[in-house]
């Protein structure tokens, strides 16, 4: 049984420097009706900050996902991925690249850095709904995710 069905919300951690794109993904989430804890940080330090609970983020909680932009400032989504899956400790923590990127190159680096899965991010809401159901539908409803 998955966290969903027992009723305990899922951690996500949003990695988005795009206030209007985080606001998008926010209130798909909320249609999508994911019983879920959302935590954002705007830049790749900040990511990975969180996910080592360093500083201001000690008691941060381990996501269950991760939404990862790949443009972002301080360090790159490409770096960040690379560090996440290089960790023994992070590397069990899915990671769904959401990005407007549709670049060959960039699809095949992700892959080649242990994505989970590589999302074009729409820009219209109704389409970003239907999106953030079907990950929603996959990764909380499908799949089998690690208990942390």
């Amino acid at each position: 049984m998955t966290g969903q069905e027992y009723g305990k919300p899922i951690e996500i951690l949003l990695v988005e420097d795009s206030p209007s794109d985080a606001a998008l993904a926010e209130e798909a989430l909320v249609e999508a009706r994911v019983h879920n804890n959302l935590h954002r940080v705007e830049d790749g330090v900040e990511a990975i900050a969180f996910l080592r609970r360093a500083g201001k983020y000690a008691t941060a909680p381990r996501p269950g996902l991760i939404l990862l932009d790949l443009n972002l400032p301080r360090k790159d989504g490409r770096e960040v991925l690379a560090e996440i899956k290089a960790d023994p400790e992070l590397a069990s923590i899915p990671v769904v690249v959401l990005t407007t990127s549709q670049s060959e190159q960039d699809i095949l680096r992700v892959y080649g850095l242990h994505a989970n899965c590589y999302v074009t991010k729409p820009v219209d809401f109704n389409q970003f709904a239907s999106v953030v159901k079907a990950i929603k539908n996959f990764w909380f409803t499908v799949v089998q995710l690690p208990i942390f």
